[in-house]
């Protein structure tokens, strides 16, 4: 019987992400801590209303390996509170103000879909604008372009903020989903270099569970390597979402397990920055993937030397 011959890897790379300084890529993948100001977050371990109580889970964040703190005013679904521009910044500007100032060399990201409420904190060295709603205020890309920052081009199957997915359909083929968000990311990353951003400060991010049933997002997961081939670092916000909680019937609270498997298969496939709120579990199970892949050396390789 003759044996198969073993062939090198071929597997998903995207060019690196610059942000504050710093290269993130296949051998130096980002975590990005979730920190919510909100009472009324989907995951209750992470509601930080009180203002020290979000600077407490700013200190744990980065301890426990946060490349990127990413900000957020507003809860993303449909329930819960109505919030204003004005109290979104109120919200996430002081603690944006501290976290610069407590960090100087940390990464800022603030999940917006609003423009003024971006060029209010630009002011205080925000280096990302996390725009989670494809577009939907035009003036944001600009905004990020003026005020320096990098920006995120996601895809919601064209919802509008805060809106929930209901009977959402791509086409018959299972595949249509897959082509909807490859088309939406490529305008998004091309609007944003035609606004002045550099193409590596663009990050594109499939969005799962947003605008999509579970069958669209594990669909999305699958194909994370065609996103990957768009040629722009990939953001993947898998953390304890509706589509792992479906897949394994589980609430918010013990999605942490399925979390960690799908951000590793995205890991494997070419995503370099994950969305996490758990941040020291996500760091490790991102650079064991990227050992594996062989993209970077373990920390100690003396057994059996």
């Amino acid at each position: 019987m003759s044996l198969p011959e073993p062939h090198p890897l071929d597997l998903p790379r995207t060019p690196p992400l610059r942000l504050r300084g710093r290269t993130f890529d296949a051998s130096s993948p980002a975590v990005m801590g979730i920190i919510n100001r909100t009472s009324d977050s989907f995951f209750a371990g992470n509601r930080h209303a009180d203002l020290d109580s979000a600077k407490r889970a700013l200190d744990e964040a980065v301890s426990a390996g946060a490349d990127i703190v990413d900000i957020g005013g507003v809860r993303a679904g449909q329930q819960g509170e109505v919030v204003g521009p004005q109290e979104e910044m109120e919200r996430v500007i002081p603690f944006l103000a501290h976290a610069r100032a407590s960090y100087p060399d940390l990464a800022l990201s603030l999940d917006t879909w609003r423009s003024e409420v971006a060029a209010e904190a630009g002011r205080h060295g925000l280096d990302l604008v996390n725009d989670t709603w494809a577009g939907h205020d035009p003036d944001l890309v600009h905004v990020a372009a003026r005020i320096g920052a990098a920006v995120v081009c996601s895809h919601t199957g064209g919802l509008p903020p805060r809106t929930d997915p209901v009977k959402v359909s791509y086409g018959p083929d299972p595949l249509d989903v897959v082509r909807d968000v490859l088309v939406t990311l490529a305008n998004g990353a091309r609007a944003a270099q035609e606004a002045g951003i550099p193409a590596d400060r663009i990050l594109v991010d499939p969005t799962l569970d947003f605008g999509k049933t579970t069958m669209h997002s594990l669909e999305v997961l699958r194909h994370t390597a065609d996103v990957a081939a768009l040629g722009f670092p990939i953001l993947q916000a898998l953390s304890r979402k509706d589509f792992v909680g479906e897949s394994l019937g589980l609430d918010a609270d013990d999605r942490l397990e399925g979390t960690l498997a799908a951000t590793a298969v995205a890991a494997w496939l070419g995503a370099t920055v994950f969305r996490a709120h758990d941040v020291r579990a996500t760091r490790r199970v991102v650079d064991m993937v990227a050992v594996i892949r062989g993209d970077r050396a373990p920390v100690h390789a003396v057994r059996g030397t």
